[in-house]
């Protein structure tokens, strides 16, 4: 348990929450002298009609633009460089992003190397970053990865088959729109799995070694948030009310992470989401509990703390009961929301193990996860989520 007197700083961007909060795109844009907007989408953002205000807004304000949407789920390298080139050979001069963390994180990227000239892949790692990136509005689609909040930009390298994580002060977007009537359109699969990315960012921050006091107000929040809105939106899909909540949840997850970073799960989602191209929240979702398993006992009374959170009754109970009543918590949530399944059926074998957990081993996130793994233990946590 850190000290209260411990150093600790709090970067976040300024952020406008609710109905409508999108259509503010064009005053802020206005207000920051953009002159010609490269909005980064994806096509499906684009085929619900979801950035269609967003145009409409910044035509209002007489601002040119131009649309990159060329990303896919889980953005790549390639479509970094490619973005920043459209971004360069269009003069433009202002970055919006619409989407969910592919697209957020893909407008993080291309800001960076546009402005820096150089490769993504020099930017991996903290604090790489020497010229800011040129002004950046995030608007978020979906409530999961927070990437419109956080110092965080994820990108896939499809040589090395893993995600990079470039973490920098200088991805923190300026301003982020974070309208909850952008998230009705997603259907319920998308709704869990960015729900369990939310869970994991918030349970990570929590009881991570860099965590703070400001850092666990809003961890715990987003954790008492999803635990209570999580499984009522996804059967019911166009409550506004709970998809706002979920949105709230997401930022509050999203300051808490950004500042305090995360931890093995993380690590071990980059390397398997890259290794075999799967949603990241889904990964977080079927390595979750099997590292709560392995920390527990480094950061007990915190998980203690977690279990009361998502609603666990555990007064007058052990620390070995509180445990076991935490992971099957977990679990619970998991069977209801439908995740109830392993690595094994999402595609892993054991022969792909060493390799996976190798690449988690070198990711920044793992640094900040409360107990150190060595490389095998690192391989028999994703040998029990098999």
């Amino acid at each position: 348990m850190g000290s209260v007197l411990e150093l600790r700083k709090f970067v976040a961007p300024e952020f406008i929450f609710g109905s409508g909060a999108r259509l503010l795109v064009g005053r802020y844009a206005k207000n920051f002298g953009a002159r010609k907007v490269l909005i980064v989408t994806d096509p499906h953002i684009l085929a619900s009609g979801l950035a269609d205000p967003v145009f409409d807004v910044l035509e209002d304000e007489l601002i040119d633009y131009v649309i990159y949407s060329d990303i896919k789920s889980n953005p790549t390298a390639l479509q970094v460089m490619e973005g920043a080139n459209f971004y360069l050979n269009e003069n433009c001069n202002f970055i919006v992003a619409v989407g969910g963390g592919s697209a957020m994180d893909c407008a993080k990227a291309i800001g960076i190397v546009s402005s820096n000239k150089k490769e993504i892949y020099e930017f991996e790692g903290v604090d790489k970053v020497p010229i800011p990136s040129p002004p950046l509005i995030c608007i978020p689609t979906t409530a999961g990865s927070a990437a419109d909040v956080s110092q965080f930009a994820i990108i896939t390298d499809s040589k090395r088959k893993l995600k990079m994580a470039i973490v920098s002060k200088a991805v923190v977007p300026d301003v982020a729109l974070i309208d909850p009537e952008t998230t009705l359109t997603m259907d319920k699969s998308l709704t869990i799995v960015t729900g369990f990315d939310v869970l994991s960012h918030a349970v990570e921050a929590f009881v991570s070694n860099a965590s703070s006091p400001i850092t666990d107000l809003h961890a715990l929040e987003a954790i008492r948030l999803v635990a209570s809105s999580l499984i009522p939106v996804s059967n019911d899909l166009s409550n506004i009310e709970l998809r706002a909540k979920m949105m709230l949840s997401s930022l509050n997850a999203g300051l808490a992470f950004s500042n305090s970073s995360l931890g093995l799960v993380h690590a071990m989602a980059h390397s398997l989401g890259g290794f075999l191209d799967l949603p990241h929240g889904e990964c977080n979702a079927l390595l979750l509990d099997q590292v709560v398993k392995f920390n527990f006992e480094a950061e007990s009374e915190k998980y203690k703390e977690i279990a009361r959170a998502l609603g666990l009754e555990i007064d007058r109970m052990s620390d070995k009961e509180i445990k076991t009543t935490l992971i099957n918590g977990i679990r619970d949530l998991k069977l209801e929301a439908e995740v109830n399944y392993s690595l094994k059926d999402v595609g892993v074998t054991t022969s792909d193990i060493p390799e996976l957990a190798g690449k988690a081993m070198n990711d920044a996130c793992i640094i900040t996860n409360p107990r150190r793994p060595t490389q095998k233990d690192v391989e028999e946590i994703f040998k029990n989520a098999l």
